[in-house]
């Protein structure tokens, strides 16, 4: 399964990405030239710092009186007050150039590929009859990247590599490696922002920003090898492998640099220990790692149409979603990411995962809690991946700390609160420098809320309760705590939000576009889910029963979502006509996807409106716009209109090609093109593709629930369902033929089925019970494994 070309990469969208949770590159494979562009997951601009703003809670009445008179416009220039400090940036580390003494001559027998199955880039050339490799990974084991590059004739390897980067840097030669050395900017603006000083760096000696440093070693084959200052030099060898790690200054248990932790002497430890192993060693600790998380998924969606060798953009651009090969290596690709991105004790997967090669990235590359950075982590328990979701549950524990500082300083609520952006730091406050920013975006005071959907639902898949009771529930509980304290009660006696924004989707009133109302279906139906998943885990851990009542009884008054003139599920409390009717957040269905509040079974009135408020909306929209449809339509059990964005997500956008900020697609090595890149939408397309052939949300499993048409034949394996279950599938001619499910949990298993079905365990015939809603119940005893004929 590869990502491959027939040429080296010129734009960085065009580069082969390798990772190991903490370190990233980007491989161009240019042969007299290569260019491997280099990050380190904790490599960020500023430091920590006070965001809150105690402004925000002398204006917050006035904003609320404003909106019950709607007075739209005023409440929008008032919520300006309510701001806080943009967040800060996501940086590149550097660039490990390696320059070949052969030089850039044909590019005979050329190939440029990624095994995702390995985790291994590859570049194959040949110059003057002699063949050269190079073989790029990642090494979570050894915490280091490795480049090992071999002449296929004794004696013909000879190369300079160096080490430089775009921010302020020393660089050396030391004890025969060379190694490179910097402090962060103290702030870097939104790349959004012509700001006349938008890169802001501190004095050296006395600096707040982050010290990094990256170290690059060799060990070879034949000839010499010698470091200076102009880098490390390879002459008459056959085989040489080079090592780099890099650290920051950044100590995760304290969220800031600390004088105790030297990234000097950790890159140091690593590359000494790293060099003191046999290549194989290492490549073999590499494989070992990678395959145990990878190897839990095998899809097959039947036989890829395009040639053996064909280039991936090639193969974008002629086949699309026709090509099934192509798709499933679409939703492999997204696990891959994932594993290469978000590793246990690394920061959370941003914007652009682990990759970047700007100094101002788009947006920051920083954590949208608007939707990005839950959507990152949408594949990660169903995809079987769940130790990856890790990170993310740390750093929700990180601002549940500095959000209830938030909370108390901005708005006098007890709990816990987060906005529309965070960064490494864990900023909770509204961005937007003190008014600079618009509120239909910059103030949102969901975000928290939202998180805490994945403390629920790491617990719903895997029901470990000692995870509920010490780490899920307290934050959940305490996020719940500043819901109860923010709702008001509106005159009608109902619970509402305000002031409340649907997220970057203005509404139209009295000829006017405008951001905050109240009582947004986003708000309400974040609130009421996390309701909902405290009160099944108080019930569940046998504590607060008086909490559970308040809860209860707060969620009984929430206001009831409304159903508009078009028969649509109202995105504002008001039937608001939105700025853009092909908006690209569908913010009002969060409900339906990732979230489970509205089920056709729970609220059949609400569920088809919803599908018609998605109908409206369209099939277009950014790259992650169009992955999370893809969910959706697999919610509403629609294959053929799932499949139908899956192949408008399959179009190559050019590297070099116009922005269209409301048109995405993919880049020639399939990263998610909003545009530009974002990798939010390679989650989801993952996510969604599962979502198409299991589903578990309503408390039952159930097979192949948005199968489409195209998908005749083919089978998935190691795909996973709340309540401890592992699912393999096999389906023939549109029906499913078997499916095996490992169990976790001795329970009661339901399964709905649309026809008579056999189970086994081991050969033995289960009985089962027919239940309500279309499912069957058998007992399932937890280490067991059951198979389902039909």
């Amino acid at each position: 399964m590869h990502i491959q070309f027939r040429s080296p990469a010129v734009y960085w969208v065009e580069a082969l990405p390798v990772g190991n949770g903490r370190l990233g590159a980007m491989v161009f494979g240019g042969i007299g030239k290569e260019r491997i562009a280099l990050n380190e997951d904790t490599l960020w601009s500023g430091c920590p710092r006070d965001w809150n703003n105690p402004g925000a809670k002398e204006v917050l009445p006035r904003i609320r009186e404003l909106i019950a008179q709607e007075k739209y416009g005023e409440a929008d220039r008032l919520c300006k007050e309510m701001m806080g400090p943009y967040t800060q940036s996501y940086l590149p580390f550097g660039d490990l150039h390696i320059v070949m003494d052969h030089g850039q001559l044909s590019r005979r027998g050329y190939s440029r590929k990624l095994d995702l199955s390995t985790g291994i880039a590859t570049v194959d050339y040949n110059v003057g009859g002699v063949p050269y490799t190079r073989e790029i990974f990642a090494s979570h084991p050894d915490q280091a990247i490795v480049v090992r590059l071999t002449a296929g004739k004794e004696g013909f390897l000879s190369f300079r590599a160096k080490l430089d980067s775009p921010l302020r840097y020393a660089s050396k030669p030391d004890g025969g490696h060379f190694t490179i050395s910097g402090h962060a900017p103290e702030h870097v603006e939104p790349s959004y922002r012509d700001a006349e000083n938008p890169v802001r760096y501190g004095d050296p000696h006395t600096s707040k920003g982050l010290k990094f440093h990256g170290r690059l070693a060799v060990t070879h084959e034949g000839g010499t090898a010698r470091a200076d200052a102009d880098g490390l030099h390879v002459k008459g060898a056959t085989v040489a492998t080079l090592y780099f790690s890099a650290a920051t200054s950044f100590d995760p248990g304290i969220g800031a640099s600390s004088p105790e932790r030297d990234p000097e002497q950790w890159t140091a430890e690593a590359i000494q220990s790293i060099c003191g192993k046999e290549y194989t060693e290492v490549l073999h600790r590499h494989l070992d790692d990678h395959l145990q998380l990878f190897g839990r998924v095998a899809l097959h969606l039947g036989e890829s149409k395009a040639p053996a060798e064909m280039p991936t953009d090639q193969r974008i651009a002629q086949y699309g979603s026709s090509d099934p090969g192509l798709v499933e290596l679409l939703f492999q690709y997204g696990r891959y990411l994932l594993i290469a991105s978000s590793r246990p004790g690394t920061t959370p997967a941003n914007l652009q995962g682990i990759w970047n090669e700007e100094t101002r990235a788009p947006w920051s590359s920083n954590y949208t809690l608007n939707i990005n950075a839950e959507m990152n982590y949408w594949p990660a328990e169903t995809c079987n991946m769940a130790e990856l979701h890790e990170p993310l549950i740390d750093f929700i524990g990180r601002l549940a700390v500095h959000g209830k500082k938030t909370a108390e300083t901005n708005y006098g609520a007890r709990g816990w609160v987060a906005h529309h952006n965070s960064d490494l730091w864990g900023q909770t406050a509204p961005v937007g420098d003190y008014g600079d920013g618009d509120p239909v975006w910059a103030f949102w005071p969901m975000g928290g809320v939202w998180l805490t959907q994945h403390l629920w639902e790491h617990y719903a898949f895997s029901g470990n309760e000692a995870y509920l009771r010490h780490t899920a529930y307290p934050i959940m509980k305490e996020a719940s705590l500043f819901c109860l304290d923010w709702l008001i009660e509106n005159q009608d006696g109902y619970f509402i939000t305000s002031p409340a924004t649907s997220p970057e989707h203005k509404f139209l009133a009295a000829d006017h576009r405008h951001a905050v109302s109240e009582a947004t279906t986003m708000d309400l139906s974040l609130i009421a889910e996390l309701f909902d998943n405290c009160i099944l885990s108080a019930q569940q851990l046998k504590i607060d029963e008086d909490f559970v009542r308040t809860l209860q009884e707060t969620k009984q008054r929430l206001l009831p979502l409304q159903i508009g003139k078009q028969g649509q599920l109202q995105e504002w409390s008001q039937d608001f006509e939105g700025e853009d009717v092909h908006h690209r957040h569908v913010s009002h269905l969060v409900g339906i996807y990732p979230g489970r509040l509205i089920t056709e079974q729970s609220s059949p009135a609400l569920f088809h409106a919803a599908k018609t408020s998605l109908e409206i909306r369209g099939d277009g929209g950014t790259g992650w716009s169009l992955g999370w449809k893809i969910g959706l339509w697999a919610r509403f059990k629609d294959g053929n209109r799932a499949e139908r964005l899956i192949s408008n997500l399959l179009t190559l956008v050019k590297s070099d090609g116009p922005i269209n900020y409301e048109r995405g697609g993919v880049y020639p090595n399939l990263f998610d093109a909003h545009p530009p890149f974002q990798i939010d939408g390679n989650f989801a397309a993952t996510a969604g593709i599962a979502e198409m052939l299991l589903q578990s949300h309503q408390g039952w499993l159930e097979l192949l629930p948005a199968l489409p048409d195209s998908w005749k034949n083919g089978y998935v394996k190691g795909l996973r369902a709340r309540g401890g279950y592992e699912v393999d599938l096999e389906w023939n001619n549109g029906s499913l033929s078997k499916a095996e499910i490992e169990v976790s949990i001795t329970q009661i298993c339901r399964v709905l089925v649309k026809q008579k079905v056999r189970i086994t365990q081991e050969g033995e015939e289960v009985t089962y019970s027919i239940m309500e809603n279309g499912c069957i119940g058998f007992h399932v005893i937890s280490g067991h494994r059951y198979v389902v004929f039909s």
